[in-house]
């Protein structure tokens, strides 16, 4: 099977695995909790609403509530770095502080047969006695942590931020809808611009949507109690059902435009003063028959037919009980303010929804209750607000202005090797000036992009996004290893240039590391094993299938993708220094031994990343290595000379297997050792070379 069609294949068999991704679910049973927390805390039966178990203790005569205890992975099944959920159990007290947190299980690379299990247990005891409050973070890209910071794991900086966030997004949900905590988004709540004022009249507020409105006639209302026990109940909303059941208006007044316009300057100020920090003021108004205040409604209060809704949380709304005047508006029947709590985390930068509840019931004695709601959508343009960044956008900014001076590092070995491979016949021209910068490179690949920068590439950066766009989640976790990720991009780029050889053969550390022990053998006179032809081209295809099985795995079985994986000798030789034990140690020597015998036979035969490299270098649409029309019909030269045997009998270069080394390129233009060159120097002319192949022609 040819590797492109192979590719294909394996494409099939990831699509396949797509569909046969399994749901997260928690392992944990009633009597597992209980073994958890001991007497004198008692765990109850599980919450049917939200996957908790309230945990009691006795106080006096009573027992009273004090934690709740859930597993992460029911809650924030985020998919790590190799594309499975971590799973934790988590216990949060009434104050929102972590009472106990311990890992269940996780298969991250790192730390499966990596790093270990120890330093997961460490990180995650930081948590107990720290309060969702404290404003956690994590010291990422090696800096000490303080303050409210978390010591992170050096080496496992993607694992720890992912971890990081399934435990605090677990928490949050728990802490708003068990301890009243204010509803969380992906970053902290815009504050409104002071100095941002434009005058507009209450027509050119309505239309530019500063003043959100919603008009539901009696029709609409009835078909929202369609089967159920209050459809056909309300005798007007039948016999009138095209006049106005309800019709809303509602702005938010904190903003000096729609606040200043609505009430004008004197009213504004007012009551912008008797707002605490935080505190947001509401405009609502209306008309129609179903009111939202309704004959019980007591100023002051909550009122029983009116809430907001952002990010799917109901926020609860007070009235704040002033005298309101609205400036060239229509005559209402109804118009309140109503004030939202700084700790309710209301963003109004972000959409929100005025919701109306319509109740209807059926029945005298035990009337049966239908409730149903008219919503109104609400935003506005985000020129008003200053938003701050998100603590993820915070946190990988962090990480790139730590990791600077790598980074920077990395942007000169790229600039000095992309100019090198682009002026290549002048670099060929003197074969100890290609030799010098080869090796110069390879030892900076070695030392600094991998034992340094611990930038080494696995296949397990192509299986962790492939398993995350599975399951629906964003990219944004590659962001959190720079340089990584700027390897990553780079090679990206220089596949539909050069192909994967510019990887592959200069910025792979393991390669590097290959190819040093490689030309040490040969010049100790180690035998160097010839492969025949068929059987190296058969080796050749077992890197294609083990890539497509760990693809494949990734999605549909990450257990055994995060075994398959192991294939890959480069987190023991490199990402660890050889800080490992067991097999995994012994296989990473093993690799290496081998390329004493075989020039890089692990790159050539079993590498799972060099396989997909080679495929996806595919869409490559430049040969940059220059070819004659002697070369291989007959000269063999640079065949011969070819260590990876990337050169067809007929010249041709595989450059799915070319690992860009440019020794054939110093061969064709070297007047000494391209034999067509050789001979037009010795007889003054173009001399045709004669062999099998130019006979038969």
């Amino acid at each position: 099977m040819s590797a492109i069609r192979f590719g294909r294949f394996a494409a099939l068999l990831a699509c396949a695995g797509f569909l046969a991704a399994p749901a997260a679910a928690g392992v944990l049973t009633h009597a597992d909790l209980q073994r958890h927390f001991p007497e004198p805390l008692r765990v109850e039966a599980r919450d049917e609403k939200l996957p908790v178990w309230p945990i009691v203790k006795r106080d006096g005569p009573t027992e009273a509530v004090v934690a709740y205890a859930f597993e992460s992975i029911d809650l924030a099944p985020i998919l790590g770095f190799a594309g499975s959920p971590f799973n934790l159990l988590i216990a949060l007290d009434r104050d929102g502080r972590f009472l106990d947190v311990r890992v269940l299980s996780q298969r991250e690379p790192v730390f499966v047969d990596g790093l270990g299990a120890e330093p997961l247990f460490r990180f995650v005891d930081q948590y107990k006695g720290r309060g969702l409050r404290d404003g956690i973070r994590v010291a990422y890209g090696g800096r000490g942590a303080g303050g409210d910071e978390l010591d992170g794991i050096s080496r496992a900086t993607v694992s720890v931020r992912i971890l990081n966030e399934t435990i605090l997004a677990a928490a949050l949900q728990v802490a708003r809808e068990k301890l009243g905590f204010a509803p969380g988004g992906a970053r902290p709540a815009a504050t409104v611009k002071d100095g941002v004022f434009e005058p507009l009249d209450w027509r050119g507020l309505v239309e530019r949507g500063y003043v959100a409105h919603r008009r539901a006639r009696n029709a609409e209302v009835e078909a929202l109690f369609a089967g159920t026990v209050g459809e056909g109940v309300d005798d007007a909303a039948l016999e009138r059902p095209d006049d106005t059941a309800s019709e809303l208006w509602t702005a938010c007044l904190n903003v000096p435009t729609v606040g200043r316009n609505l009430l004008g300057e004197a009213r504004w100020r007012a009551l912008m003063a008797r707002l605490a920090p935080g505190q947001h003021a509401l405009l609502v108004a209306g008309t129609g028959r179903l009111g939202f205040l309704g004959e019980e409604f007591i100023p002051g209060t909550v009122p029983r037919r009116l809430a907001v809704r952002q990010n799917d949380l109901t926020i609860e709304i007070r009235d704040l009980d002033v005298d309101l005047a609205v400036d060239g508006a229509p005559a209402f029947a109804e118009l309140a303010a109503f004030g939202i709590a700084a700790t309710a985390g209301f963003d109004p930068a972000q959409p929100w929804q005025l919701v109306q509840r319509i109740e209807r019931q059926k029945g005298i004695v035990w009337p049966e209750r239908v409730v149903r709601e008219l919503t109104v959508d609400h935003r506005l343009p985000e020129r008003f607000f200053d938003i701050p960044e998100s603590e993820e956008t915070i946190a990988w900014k962090a990480a790139w202005k730590n990791r600077a001076p790598d980074l920077a590092a990395l942007a000169a070995l790229f600039a000095v090797l992309a100019a090198a491979l682009f002026a290549q016949r002048r670099l060929v021209a003197k074969p100890a000036r290609l030799a010098a910068f080869r090796w110069a490179v390879l030892a900076a690949t070695l030392v600094f992009v991998g034992w340094i920068a611990q930038a080494q590439l696995s296949i397990v950066n192509l299986s962790g996004p492939l398993a995350a766009l599975t399951h629906g989640r964003d990219l944004g976790f590659l962001l959190y290893d720079p340089a990584t990720f700027a390897v990553a991009a780079f090679t990206l780029l220089t596949l539909a240039v050069w192909g994967r050889g510019v990887f592959c053969g200069w910025l792979c550390p393991f390669g590097a590391l290959q190819e040093f022990i490689g030309k040490a053998a040969q010049r100790l006179r180690v035998p160097q094993w010839k492969v025949p032809k068929r059987l190296d081209r058969a080796l050749g295809r077992v890197k294609y299938a083990l890539a497509a099985a760990i693809l494949v795995a990734a999605v549909a079985a990450p257990a055994l993708a995060d075994r398959l994986v192991e294939a890959e000798p480069f987190k023991t030789a490199i990402t660890l220094g050889f800080d490992r034990a067991g097999p995994a140690f012994w296989y990473a020597l093993a690799t290496l031994a081998l390329g004493a015998f075989v020039y890089k036979g692990y790159c050539r035969w079993i590498c799972p990343l060099g396989a997909a490299l080679a495929t996806l270098a595919r869409v490559r649409r430049w040969d940059w290595l220059p070819r004659r029309a002697e070369c291989g019909q007959p000269c063999q030269r640079c065949r011969h000379a070819c260590a990876y045997d990337a050169i067809e009998e007929s010249g041709e270069i595989r450059y799915h297997d070319c690992f860009q080394c440019l020794d054939c390129v110093a061969i064709h233009d070297d007047r000494r050792r391209c034999v067509p060159l050789v001979l037009m120097d010795r007889h003054g002319r173009p001399v045709p070379l004669h062999g099998r192949r130019a006979q038969k022609d």
